[in-house]
């Protein structure tokens, strides 16, 4: 479906790229992200030791946190093209664990497309409606070894909480760099004392 038909999303974000519209990924956009994923295999390879599953796309729109963790709400933005194929998709789930700390659960930008910038520009503007709608920090897991994705986020302004160990993902197991960003002039201590979880083991 070209993107001038797609319905419009009020809750979204803009797109910093004029050329890419926002949705939201609800269920029947399944099958284009199962696409997408299968397309764009990278992320799979690296963090599950294998390419998406045939569920992989249904899990990430009607996967939630796991039971017994807070939060307020689940939203998967899909950023478009004209021709309506997708060029990102990110997961956000909004006062994960605390209000004002919104966790990214998944970014993959088109394997097309690195190095273009546009990784770049997507996550400042996610990080802008994410501050207009009341988020403080920003928090997300990435694996410790991949060394592009610890580049990338590093380069963001993110900053470690605490490592993980363990942490089964697919076929692999991973020790995981639990890290996030203020967005708000808050120091790393009131977020600590917020997620109490991603506090070090030796603090």
């Amino acid at each position: 479906m070209p993107s001038a038909q797609l319905p419009l999303c009020p809750i979204c974000p803009m797109s910093p790229i004029p050329r890419l519209r926002t949705v939201q990924i609800t269920d029947e956009w399944e099958p284009r992200l199962q696409r997408f994923f299968e397309e764009n295999p990278q992320y799979f390879f690296e963090v599950h030791g294998q390419p998406a599953s045939p569920s992989a796309a249904r899990e990430t729109i009607q996967g939630e946190p796991p039971p017994g963790w807070s939060f307020a709400k689940k939203q998967v933005i899909g950023y478009v093209e004209a021709d309506g194929s997708m060029a990102a998709v990110a997961d956000v789930i909004t006062d994960l664990l605390a209000p004002g700390v919104w966790h990214l659960g998944l970014f993959i930008v088109a394997t097309a497309r690195h190095g273009s910038g546009d990784a770049q520009a997507i996550m400042r503007g996610l990080e802008s409606w994410a501050m207009e709608n009341g988020a403080r920090w920003l928090r997300l897991g990435v694996v410790k070894g991949n060394a592009r994705a610890e580049r990338f986020w590093e380069s963001l302004g993110f900053q470690d909480a605490r490592i993980r160990e363990g942490v089964e993902i697919g076929r692999r197991k991973h020790s995981m760099r639990v890290m996030f960003k203020p967005l708000t002039g808050s120091t790393r201590e009131q977020y600590l004392s917020l997620i109490d979880r991603d506090r070090p083991d030796d603090a």
